[in-house]
């Protein structure tokens, strides 16, 4: 997994490994010791999935302590996420 941080102290890119073949592919897509090797302690409790059409908005968050955290999985095409620190 490669892990990229950002000029925004805390947000990270997660980018997973892909192993693929002519039978399909593999992916790690947690790993609780690489996390932990960037600073990542997050206990996940909750994996929410959404699929969004074509020009979709979703909702923005703002959260006060205990805050939560948010991970992002695009499985095709492209997104635009916007972090605001």
């Amino acid at each position: 997994m490669n892990i990229i941080k950002c000029d925004i102290e805390g947000l990270l890119i997660l980018e997973p490994v892909l192993f693929g073949d002519e039978r399909g592919f593999f992916m790690e897509t947690y790993s609780k010791a690489k996390y932990a090797e960037f600073g990542i302690d997050a206990e996940f409790v909750q994996d929410n999935h959404s699929r969004s059409t074509r020009d979709v908005i979703r909702g923005l968050h703002y959260l006060l302590n205990p805050g939560q955290e948010k991970l992002v999985r695009v499985l095709s095409g492209e997104v635009f996420d916007v972090a605001v620190d």
